[in-house]
């Protein structure tokens, strides 16, 4: 029989952002932050981001952002939040050049009243204090390629013409799934093209000294093109190991960003779940995966890693039917009988911080038990299999708990009167 006294001692009140003290002191002075969500397309998830990302850089000066994006486009943000010349005045300008889909990820009204407020935070920090905004992932391939040789061709025109050839390797395909059905067909690939562009870049990148963050800019571009190749050819593989290449980019990309930033640097992680929650604790040991917030475990234990993930009871949410296919605000049905959503709405449906600190939550959630998982591709009519196995308190190290979720709101889907929503900026 479970207990009322020994249910309330399993969780925090979680309503204002003040609520977020408990998760504050037990992250205390840990150098990496991972924040996940359950889906891609869920307000609140983006919401209490924010308002722990702003308590972190205020409270315990983190030093940037990193997310689940492409690097371009986040750079473009990057530049634009700390006032770089040419960065762009206006904020839903910079975020409309986040393009490619998933376009609602990243371009949404949440994303913008972030961006006010650190370039407004910014305005007050010296050049070296300012906060970055920074993308993970390896999918900008022609993108990547496409801002090196413009940049480039004024700063290193030999290293510009290798990223000139790299383009002509890919020129006959048009997307990366074009590229690995080619592999699939032993046509050549572009591997040495990319590696011959990689380490001309890495012996450079030092004596390019436009921005500040140029070098960094240049040589991370790089490494998405030499690391999307891999990706792409790998996922036509006997043995596709393309999700480990992903997130053995992301965990590069995030090492690159701490060295770049010093050794005071702290950095905050933003992406789902199956990329922040230790895959050790899921099903996809199993499988030979392994994802960013094992990799940060096993590297930074010394200096500090504090996972939170998130979840939620029922809803809505935005999403696609298909891969490319429109967005829509679908519903996100009651979580099945039994998931760790479930089990905590039927404790109390009230927001909540659960964290794992006392032997009767142990018990309650250290056996696996299945976890809500939503893609950018969703069916809610076959709810069922939308569950990862987990075992929550090994997984993470707190989870926030949110009953009744929200579809996020992309720029693409204004405002009445074309305003920024009423509930921005946030008041927690």
């Amino acid at each position: 029989m479970v207990l009322v006294e020994d249910v309330r001692k399993d969780y925090r009140r979680l309503q204002s952002s003040q609520d977020l003290d408990p998760l504050l002191e037990r992250i205390g002075d840990s150098n990496y932050v991972l924040l996940g969500e359950a889906s891609h397309g869920t307000h609140e998830y983006y919401t209490w981001r924010i308002a722990l990302t702003k308590r972190l850089i205020e409270e315990k000066g983190f030093s940037f952002i990193a997310v689940e994006g492409d690097w371009p486009d986040c750079y473009r943000l990057n530049r634009f939040i700390k006032g770089y010349r040419d960065a762009g005045n206006k904020t839903l300008d910079v975020l409309k050049e986040f393009n490619r889909w998933p376009t609602w990820m990243w371009a949404n009204w949440e994303i913008a009243a972030l961006a006010e407020w650190m370039r407004e935070y910014n305005s007050e920090q010296s050049d070296n204090k300012k906060v970055g905004f920074y993308g993970l992932d390896v999918y900008s391939l022609w993108e990547s390629m496409e801002v090196m040789v413009k940049y480039l061709r004024k700063e290193d025109p030999d290293a510009a013409s290798l990223v000139i050839q790299a383009i002509r390797c890919f020129e006959p395909y048009e997307e990366g799934q074009d590229y690995a059905q080619a592999m699939l067909r032993l046509s050549s690939n572009c591997t040495d093209e990319v590696i011959n562009l990689l380490q001309e870049v890495r012996e450079k990148a030092h004596r390019y000294d436009r921005d500040r963050e140029a070098p960094l800019n240049t040589e991370m571009n790089a490494q998405v093109i030499a690391n999307a190749e891999k990706y792409y050819r790998s996922m036509v593989s006997f043995n596709d190991n393309s999700w480990n290449i992903r997130d053995t980019h992301m965990m590069s990309t995030l090492n690159a960003l701490m060295r770049f930033h010093g050794k005071n640097a702290k950095a905050i992680v933003w992406a789902h779940n199956t990329h922040v929650g230790d895959a050790r604790y899921t099903d996809m040991r199993k499988d030979g995966m392994f994802n960013v917030g094992q990799l940060a475990r096993q590297q930074h234990e010394k200096e500090g890693v504090y996972i939170v993930g998130f979840a939620s009871y029922q809803g809505s949410v935005i999403a696609a039917s298909s891969w490319g296919a429109p967005m829509q605000k679908m519903t996100l049905p009651s979580a099945i009988e039994g998931s760790i959503e479930h089990i905590v709405h039927s404790d109390s449906a009230e927001d909540k911080l659960v964290l794992f600190e006392n032997d009767h939550a142990l018990t309650r959630f250290n056996h696996y038990l299945g976890h809500r998982a939503v893609g950018v591709v969703y069916h809610p009519e076959y709810e069922r299999g939308n569950y990862v196995p987990t075992m929550l308190p090994s997984r993470y190290d707190s989870l926030i708990y949110l009953d009744e979720t929200r579809a996020l709101h992309p720029l693409h889907l204004k405002p009445s009167g074309h305003q920024m929503p009423e509930t921005y900026p946030f008041g927690f």
